[in-house]
């Protein structure tokens, strides 16, 4: 017998990237919508949604903890599985214990719809449709979650590099109107959230689909100029951008915006062009190096970060070598390290040339060490600089961070008052925890 759901408090956990907070975000709204209360996730709650992610293996893992955590809070809650993994692997999420409804690329957004037909007396039901029928855009943005929001202009992939899920989990290339990334702007502004953070699949791609056509309506320049004039937001940050995308324009508009704050984050993913044309990446590493340098040039405090793979099939120590020295000569500011997992359906998968895990483990491990090299000597050249701070709201044992426009990560004794407030300092000196102390 079915029993519809009567209660009223849902909680939300986000696994993965900026567009799932995004999303998630704009999903726990329309359960508000419909008279939920939105609780912690830690709390007991009648409904948990939690929202998935492809990209590493363990993301895939750590979703059966969540579901057990979800469980022992309240084991008679509905547990509902969305996003990525949901679309790409349905039947493997609805078979762990506890799970009731798991949701594709398209359904999540109408996911209170199916409320009413959960039930704990059968299977989990799994609604998931083609990616193909994925080319329609549903846009989203984060509210009341952080000091900033996350602001979703485009979905999907129209690349084909070969270690990646996201096409399958997410489908076509495909953008929000000008007009909507503009009203949504406006309202993130009103609620007196004061940095947003531009995200998407691929948003250098920006104006692809905008109106349900193949063609581009604007470029990824028209959206950066349109934003940059939105009253009150004191701060736009563009989250990351595939480097044969990031255009000298953007660069140059970005140095001299009212808005837009010099911090980009440019995948890599190797240093070495063998393995470049083998991952199908659209560049080769000489326009990467030619991207960081006209970034330094109109912008020298600028931050750049750096997403790079390590382990990806037949890289040989003289490709990891190449790639490690690179990124040691190139200035640039910190990286997210990701090692090689196989994923299904992709290309990558079945190629020669494994890496151990042992080998792979022990190249990570090497490159976050660069990372820390990397992000302190850009600290270290920040020391003495007035920059202005963007305060979040969380006390960590008596201390307040927050990020300067240029992303250098500070704290300060705990003061209430500088909650979401920017505040103009001195860079005083890097403490013991790797972070820059200001001079009070």
């Amino acid at each position: 017998m079915e029993t519809a759901i009567d209660t009223q408090q849902v909680a939300f956990y986000t696994l993965g990237c900026k567009l799932n907070f995004s999303e998630t975000s704009t999903i726990a709204r329309s359960f508000v919508n419909e008279g939920y209360q939105k609780v912690d996730f830690n709390d007991p709650a009648d409904i948990y949604v939690i929202n998935t992610c492809s990209v590493t293996e363990n993301a895939d893992k750590r979703f059966k903890s969540i579901v057990k955590k979800a469980r022992k809070t309240n084991e008679d809650a509905f547990v509902i599985a969305v996003g990525c993994y949901a679309q790409l692997k349905p039947e493997q999420l609805a078979a762990v214990d506890g799970v009731d409804l798991v949701l594709g690329a398209t359904e999540k957004f109408k996911i209170t719809d199916y409320l009413n037909q959960l039930s704990k007396d059968q299977p989990a039901q799994i609604h998931s449709c083609e990616i193909d029928e994925a080319d329609f855009y549903v846009g989203s943005y984060s509210i009341g979650d952080r000091t900033r929001a996350f602001l979703k202009v485009q979905d999907g992939c129209d690349y084909k590099c070969t270690y990646c899920t996201i096409p399958l989990a997410r489908g076509i290339s495909r953008s929000d109107t000008l007009e909507n990334v503009m009203e949504n702007a406006r309202k993130i502004s009103q609620q007196g959230i004061i940095e947003i953070v531009l995200t998407g699949v691929n948003i250098g791609d920006y104006g692809k689909g905008e109106f349900g056509n193949k063609r581009h309506e604007h470029t990824f320049l028209d959206l950066v100029k349109a934003l940059d004039s939105v009253n009150g937001i004191e701060r736009l940050r563009i989250s990351s951008i595939e480097p044969n995308l990031l255009k000298n324009e953007t660069i140059d508009f970005v140095a001299g915006a009212n808005a837009f704050v010099p911090h980009f984050h440019i995948p890599l993913q190797s240093g070495n062009n063998e393995l470049l044309g083998k991952m199908k990446r659209r560049y080769r590493r000489e326009l990467y190096v030619d991207r960081v340098t006209r970034i330094k040039e109109v912008m020298p405090d600028c931050c750049i970060g750096v997403d790079v793979i390590v382990g990806f099939p037949g890289e040989t120590d003289d490709h990891f070598l190449d790639t490690y020295n690179f990124l040691n000569e190139l200035d640039i500011s910190y990286l997210h390290v990701f090692t090689y997992s196989e994923r299904d359906d992709t290309e990558a998968a079945v190629m020669e040339g494994v890496v151990p895990q042992k080998v792979r483990a022990k190249r990570s491990k090497m490159l976050r060490g660069l990372s820390v090299k990397k992000r302190r000597a850009f600290y270290e050249s920040q020391l003495g600089k007035s920059k202005t701070v963007l305060w979040e709201a969380e006390n960590k044992e008596g201390f307040i961070h927050g990020f300067t426009q240029n992303y250098v990560k500070v704290k300060s004794y705990w003061n209430p008052e500088l909650v979401n407030q920017l505040q103009e300092v001195t860079l005083h000196e890097i403490d013991e925890d790797g972070l820059v102390r200001i001079s009070n």
